[in-house]
């Protein structure tokens, strides 16, 4: 039901704007230095102060002799850290604390906290407050200066720059239309960085309870609230955005290189009814050349939403409707949800039962609450043995050739007023028990990596798929997002761009919308102008929830077919460049899809740009996202630009005015950076018969050089952990007279299938006189049948030179 107008109804107000009194950590009466970190004990609580790594420095609060060290899950296990030495000296008015290059003041009397560092803004902590219990636990104020911006927080409504929002860290199941206002979504991440003219530094509050970030309230401070458990922060270092969010992913981890599938273009509905339908969806790809990769089943697959089963009514025959899928070379990823039937009759209900796996109350009994499939029990996956045992029962699909799973409802999502499971149900948290209000936003990453190490220990050796509503920080780990139950709005279409560049600054890179809108229905030119755009975010799903209308490619008749088609082809032309991102994603976690503001920190005009994004760091995608447009302005940072459709150049920092018709996305190269295309497929594995890969380059002009260190690899396996993978050192040179390629593996552990690599350079005015070792000079034509040789276009004016794929590498010289 909608709101009305009583929904702000004077009794209604929450308060949350109110200033909250509490007692202050101040009169520091006692310190102490204990196992490299320092005790500050005052008059109502007590702070540890210690040194995490290098550049990372942790703040904790605690009540009682000493602090409890254990971290959530969020935090890996790393023997590479290198916590530096701590020394300290202390006044009567202030405690003095060096690590490293950093310095901290903590005030004695009245607890605040200075962080400063030469290399980035100061960090000014002007309250840290022990709460009352009905407004939270710890409250802390963080000042803000004026040209101060913010990024990250996950999954959040709302522009780029989080400045000026507030948002409330509790994962939260909302079919509502998703607008600015909300303040929790499905997703938490308490983790933001400020950036000030080019500097930043980043904030890490873990606590999987719920907390609050507020940078709306108060005008020239951030508050921070933690509701349950004790104030654990991490400062952490910059001085730039990257080095924030690389020290970031050395905390909580980092992706592992997901199948090259599972970057390809997947299909979905709520639902796919049967097993005629699935397999009618398949051929249809095939015969209209549409490439695809996946399709998703959703919960009407199930028998009786049972998880773990087929309804043999709807697919009879799952093993053969998967033998006749993986011959057209799709992949099946079905829903799992976390509720479990309650039903004596269910096998899967009982092994639970008698595993003594599920939520129980704090008397002891199960807990229930009513799901898709009635009244359910939760396994309680913050247990090993219960992520032991959901591990185990991936094997009904695996069985079945299934490598793919989507983890949905994980917030967890319950049918009952609070929408979601009671704040004091119990959690076993390996010995240490915890409430659910303490750990809530924990379910979906612990279910998620249940189901993540289950399909990798039964896939041999291949690299499974998770996909996530729920999650928490770290869960990069084990699965990529969706960012759940959009609308097929344009409103929403733009506000997807803003949500994944953060989420991407948060550590997550592997993330996307609904392609087209969940709810809703759609119309042809939001379906084509979203899976324009859509096809450059990592994660690639066209999904439409149950009484919309269809938004398959084809559903609203020929020229929309074509104009999807177009683009899910260029998605896999771009795969080489693609996969290349996501690797460098996996070693540093910085996002494939990036703000421009990550690239170029001291241009204002990026700040809050977020109608159009970067992919890795040269090429520029500006959607159209209103509908019967045809115009645009797009801004061009520093450098040189090119419009790849048209070849045409424009000098940077500046905005321009692009025309682009509906089959129109404007894509702009930066000059002097080098992509990578292959041949379009009609899925991720399928081989062509003109393997090949291109790497192609805008040049710059004579005294500059463009460089690319490529990364591939068999993009199935986990062979790459056995060093099974290749690094080329692609360089372009450019002088006078002369243009020098050099292409040297400087590592070569994988023999890739292609027959030849090929570069294209673009902006030579003429033809060369010749290319060492290469004959004379072919036509385009004639080249596209050669195995090796070169061509020039003259009304392109670029230079083709196609060559044998050679572990040796390659050297050429090429005379203008």
């Amino acid at each position: 039901m909608l709101d009305t107008s009583a929904a702000i109804h004077p009794e209604n107000a929450s308060h949350q704007t109110q200033s909250h009194t509490g007692v202050q950590l101040g009169n520091i009466t006692h310190i102490q230095e204990m196992n490299q970190a320092l005790l500050l004990v005052g008059s109502h609580f007590n702070l540890a102060i210690t040194s995490v790594d290098a550049g990372v420095v942790r703040l904790k609060t605690y009540r009682g002799q000493q602090p409890n060290w254990n971290t959530t899950p969020a935090i890996i296990a790393s023997e590479g850290r290198a916590p530096q030495s701590l020394t300290w000296t202390e006044t009567a008015e202030q405690v003095s604390v060096t690590i490293g290059n950093t310095m901290l003041e903590v005030n004695r009397l009245t607890g605040a906290i200075s962080i400063r560092n030469e290399a980035q803004p100061s960090v000014e902590m002007v309250s840290l407050q022990r709460n009352r219990e009905t407004v939270g636990d710890y409250t802390a104020f963080i000042t803000l200066a004026e040209d101060d911006h913010i990024y990250g927080l996950g999954e959040k409504t709302g522009f780029l720059d989080k400045r000026g929002e507030r948002y409330t860290m509790w994962n939260s199941d909302v079919y509502a239309p998703h607008v600015p206002e909300m303040e929790a979504l499905y997703q938490s991440i308490p983790f933001l960085t400020v950036l000030n003219q080019g500097r930043s530094y980043g904030l890490f509050l873990d606590n999987p309870g719920k907390t609050v970030f507020d940078m709306r309230t108060y005008a020239n401070s951030a508050m921070l609230q933690s509701w349950t458990g004790e104030f654990d922060l991490y400062w952490i270092e910059g001085p730039t955005l990257k080095e924030v969010i690389v020290r970031y992913g050395d905390l909580t981890g980092r992706m592992p290189l997901p199948p090259k599938w599972a970057l390809g273009y997947h299909q979905s509905r709520y639902s796919y009814m049967d097993e005629k339908e699935v397999l009618e969806l398949a051929h249809n790809f095939r015969e209209k050349e549409i490439p695809c990769d996946v399709i998703h089943l959703d919960i009407h697959y199930m028998n009786g939403y049972r998880v773990f089963t087929f309804d043999e009514n709807r697919f009879p025959n799952p093993e053969r409707m998967m033998e006749e899928l993986r011959s057209l070379g799709f992949h099946i990823v079905p829903i799992v949800d976390p509720g479990v039937k309650k039903d004596p009759m269910y096998g899967v209900y009982m092994e639970g039962v008698d595993g003594d796996f599920y939520c129980k109350t704090a008397e002891g009994d199960i807990y229930t609450g009513p799901v898709w499939p009635g009244e359910s029990a939760f396994p309680d996956f913050t247990e090993s043995s219960v992520r032991e045992w959901w591990q185990e029962k991936q094997r009904f699909y695996t069985d079945l050739g299934i490598d793919g799973i989507w983890n949905d409802m994980n917030e967890p999502a319950i049918f009952n007023e609070t929408k979601t499971m009671d704040v004091n149900v119990i959690h076993g948290n390996e010995g240490d028990r915890k409430t659910h209000g303490e750990v809530h936003n924990l379910y979906g990453m612990c279910m998620s990596q249940a189901s993540y190490e289950g399909l990798k220990a039964l896939l041999d050796g291949k690299r499974p798929f998770v996909l996530t509503r729920a999650g928490y920080s770290g869960i990069q780990r084990y699965a990529a997002v969706w960012t759940g139950d959009n609308r097929s709005f344009w409103e929403h279409m733009s506000m997807a761009m803003p949500m994944v560049l953060n989420l991407g600054m948060s550590g997550v890179p592997f993330a996307g919308p609904d392609i087209g809108g969940f709810a809703h229905h759609t119309s042809g030119e939001l379906l084509a102008r979203w899976t324009q755009m859509g096809v450059f975010f990592p994660y690639v799903r066209n999904h439409s929830a149950i009484d919309t209308l269809r938004q398959e490619p084809w559903s609203f008749g020929e020229e929309i077919e074509r104009i999807c088609q177009q683009y899910i082809a260029l998605r896999y032309q771009w795969m080489p460049y693609l996969y290349h991102w996501f690797y460098e994603a996996s070693k540093t976690g910085l996002p494939v899809m990036r703000p421009l503001v990550l690239e170029y920190p001291n241009d204002p005009q990026v700040y809050n740009l977020c109608d159009q994004f970067l992919v890795g760091d040269s090429v520029i995608i500006a959607p159209i996202y209103r509908p019967n447009t045809e115009w645009r302005s797009v801004y061009l940072p520093e450098g040189e630009w090119v419009d790849y459709w048209s070849g045409e150049r424009h000098s940077g920092k500046q905005h321009i005015h692009v025309h682009a018709p509906l089959a129109k996305l404007p894509m702009y190269v930066r000059v002097g950076a080098i992509w990578l295309e292959g041949p379009i497929r009609q899925h991720a594995e399928e081989i062509v018969a003109a393997e090949h890969v291109t790497a192609s380059v805008y040049l710059q002009g004579a005294g500059t050089s463009s460089t690319l260190e490529w990364y591939e690899d068999d993009g199935l396996t986990f062979a790459y952990e056995q060093g099974q993978w290749n690094k080329m050192l692609i360089q372009v040179t450019e002088s006078e007279r002369n243009i020098n390629i050099t292409a040297n593996y400087t590592h070569y552990g994988y023999e890739p299938k292609r027959g030849s690599l090929c570069f294209r350079l673009i902006g030579i005015s003429a033809a060369p006189t010749g290319v060492a070792g290469l004959g004379e000079q072919l036509q385009v034509e004639q080249l596209a049948a050669q195995t090796t040789g070169w061509a020039y276009d003259s009304a392109l004016g670029e230079l083709i030179v196609k060559l044998q794929e050679n572990s040796a590498g390659h050297e050429l010289s090429i005379a203008l």
